[in-house]
C-alpha cells in the first residue's frame, strides 16, 4: 500500500505503522528540521490509516517512525533532533543491539517483553516528547527519551522506537510480533474506510 496505490485490502483486521523518514514538523506545530527529508504524502496517507485504525478499535503497532506518527495523530510532538541531547545513549546508528530501554512496571509491554530492561536498537534522529492521549509512555532509554508508548485501555495499541523486526534472534522481539498476531486473531473489528463517504 503506497500513496499512488492506496486502496485497503478487505477484511484489514491489524495495522502495523513501520520506520521510514522523519515525519514533517508541519504536523505537530514546528518548523526546521535536522537534514531531513520528508513524504508529504506518506505522512497524509498513514495518518489516515491510523486514524481509521484508531476509531475502528483495531490492534496497532507502531515501529520508529509509526510509533512517532500514531503520537502525533492523537496531538502529541517530538524531540526533532536528539543528537545533541544524548548523554548516556550511543550517539549513533545501529540496527544491532546497543542501548537499555527500561520498561514500566504494569505496562502491557513488559509483560510482553518478560523482563524490566532489555536491550534495543538505534535508528532514529528523533522520539516521541509531549504524548498524546490515550497513550502513555511506557519504557525509555537512559537518557530518558521515550522509547514506548501505549494505549492502556486497548488490548493491543503499542508503538515502539527500536525496529524489532532486525532483531529476529531476539525472544523479547519475537514476542512483540507474537502478541500482535494474537491481538489480531482475538480481534473481530475491520478497518473502516470513510474517504469514499460524504
Amino acid at each position: 500500500m503506497t500513496p499512488a496505490n492506496a486502496d485497503y485490502p478487505a477484511n484489514v483486521r491489524g495495522v502495523v505503522i513501520g520506520g521510514g523518514d522523519d515525519i514533517d514538523p508541519e504536523h505537530y506545530g514546528a518548523f526546521g528540521d535536522a537534514g531531513a527529508e520528508y513524504d508529504s504524502a506518506r505522512d497524509a496517507l498513514e495518518i489516515h490509516i491510523f486514524n481509521q485504525a484508531f476509531a475502528s478499535g483495531l490492534p496497532i503497532l507502531g515501529i520508529c517512525r509509526g510509533s512517532q506518527l500514531m503520537n502525533i495523530a492523537r496531538g502529541g510532538n517530538l524531540h526533532q533532533d536528539l543528537r545533541p541531547l544524548r548523554q548516556k545513549t550511543p550517539n549513533k546508528n545501529s540496527i544491532f543491539p546497543i542501548k537499555d530501554a527500561l520498561l514500566q512496571p504494569g505496562s502491557k509491554i513488559l509483560k510482553i517483553m518478560n523482563g524490566n530492561t532489555i536491550r534495543v536498537n538505534s535508528l532514529h534522529n528523533q522520539a516521541n516528547k509531549h504524548v498524546a492521549e490515550p497513550f502513555n509512555a511506557v519504557a525509555k532509554d537512559r537518557d530518558e527519551f521515550i522509547q514506548a508508548i501505549e494505549n492502556p485501555l486497548h488490548s493491543f495499541m503499542i508503538g515502539v522506537q527500536w525496529h524489532p523486526e532486525y532483531m529476529p534472534y531476539s525472544s523479547n522481539q519475537r514476542n512483540l510480533f507474537a502478541a500482535f498476531a494474537q491481538a489480531v486473531k482475538a480481534s473481530n473489528k475491520t478497518l473502516h474506510d470513510t474517504r469514499n463517504e460524504q
